[in-house]
């Protein structure tokens, strides 16, 4: 037991609860292994920390790094429902009370609840009897009282064979899969507000993501590209690294405007923009292509446009917030820290070459007919010739840090 001798309680563990894990039967184990792999990730920059996996827990042992600075870093990992700073003691009931006890002493709280849990049930006492001896220790010797149903102070213990964990808080986590064990996507990231809201949709269910993104110099700024490298950074922080592809997309939408009539270039600018991811999907091993489509948003976004311009790929496309209205995306942008970014005055390739009337139902014969105006397949290889790749880390000052998952 740790405590120091001011009376300040020190924490020398990080208790983890998984989320959804609990449900995955036989593949548990290889979901447990891959979170495990992805926390010592996201907090390699403390090498004094030691880990700790069974079946239903893990454990991140401190060694005196102090948890309020690791716990933003672990809220981000998708994968686990919540977390606890904890007090690890010997599981005998004279050390369980004194602990409990004197974390309810520190705390400043008035009224409290003790929930006890036995993990090993040949403990000596049932859950009920440690609660009543913890409780009792903290009535006779402070002015705390007891409330079951809204106390201000919770005090957990989780009792198990050799050692029992004493916790008074419970910390949210990203809940969702971790990353890695769902295989790989391409997200076409605009820079706009939905795209990285749905790539962080995609990473919560467990898939690493890379990016695919447009550029059309010198009719888009480079502040524009800037501003996704800044996405891709935000994001980073959910997955630990992400490569993003930049496309030169300049000579096709050219193209496009030349040979085809204008209220149909949006259309066939998203029919260029899914053969060219699909075809750098499939080089870099990814299963699907994801994008921040919603259902009626703009014109290309109608389920006409979509069955057009996605019947030139045969590979699935993923569309994490097509239901959703631009409010709730909005929320959720504001909540994972893109929003801000997202709103940047910086046009895209979409935004700049904007027809004034799009049409919203376009036919998928009429399309083809002005594709094959011109050669648009040796455009498209072109664009995947001179791919400029930039990897991004969280926090990332340069590209220099190696990969992490």
């Amino acid at each position: 037991m740790t405590i120091e001798s001011n009376n300040k309680m020190v924490y020398d563990h990080i208790l983890v609860r998984y989320g959804e894990l609990s449900t995955k039967g036989k593949n548990k184990k290889d979901f447990i292994r891959r979170l495990h792999q992805n926390m010592k990730n996201a907090l390699r920059n403390y090498p004094a920390l030691e880990f700790e996996r069974t079946h239903d827990r893990m454990y991140i042992l401190l060694n005196g790094v102090d948890p309020d600075e690791i716990a933003p870093i672990i809220s981000r990992i998708f994968g686990i429902s919540s977390f606890s700073y904890a007090l690890k003691v010997n599981s005998e009931i004279e050390d369980i009370i004194a602990a409990a006890y004197h974390s309810a002493s520190q705390s400043g709280a008035k009224t409290f609840k003790v929930e006890a849990r036995r993990h090993y049930k040949l403990f000596g006492m049932i859950s009920d009897e440690i609660n009543r001896a913890v409780a009792t220790e903290i009535l006779k010797n402070t002015e705390m009282k007891v409330d079951v149903h809204h106390p201000e102070l919770r005090i957990m213990i989780e009792v198990r064979q050799f050692e029992t964990y004493i916790m008074t808080n419970k910390l949210l986590g990203a809940g969702g899969y971790p990353v890695g064990v769902g295989g790989k996507s391409m997200v076409m990231l605009s820079g706009g507000i939905d795209s990285p809201v749905a790539a962080y949709l995609m990473m919560k269910r467990g898939i690493t993501v890379e990016c695919i993104h447009y550029a059309s110099p010198p009719y888009t700024s480079p502040r524009a590209q800037q501003k996704v490298v800044d996405l891709a950074k935000i994001l980073a922080a959910y997955q630990g690294h992400i490569r993003i592809h930049v496309i030169p997309f300049t000579e096709l939408q050219l193209a496009i405007y030349k040979h085809a009539d204008e209220s149909y270039c949006i259309t066939l600018m998203r029919r260029m923009m899914y053969r060219i991811a699909e075809r750098l999907a499939q080089r870099q091993n990814c299963l699907a292509i994801v994008n921040g489509e919603s259902i009626g948003q703009v014109a290309s976004q109608t389920l006409e446009s979509m069955n057009v311009i996605n019947e030139t790929v045969t590979m699935p496309v993923i569309r994490p917030v097509v239901t959703m209205d631009k409010l709730e995306i909005i929320a959720l942008s504001e909540k994972i820290g893109t929003y801000e970014t997202s709103i940047q005055p910086f046009e895209d390739c979409c935004t700049i070459f904007t027809p004034k009337n799009p049409v919203t139902h376009p036919v998928s014969r009429k399309a083809a007919a002005f594709e094959q105006k011109f050669d648009y397949d040796a455009l498209i290889e072109d664009c995947l010739n001179k791919i400029e790749i930039i990897d991004v880390y969280p926090n990332q000052k340069n590209n220099t840090e190696e990969d992490l998952f």
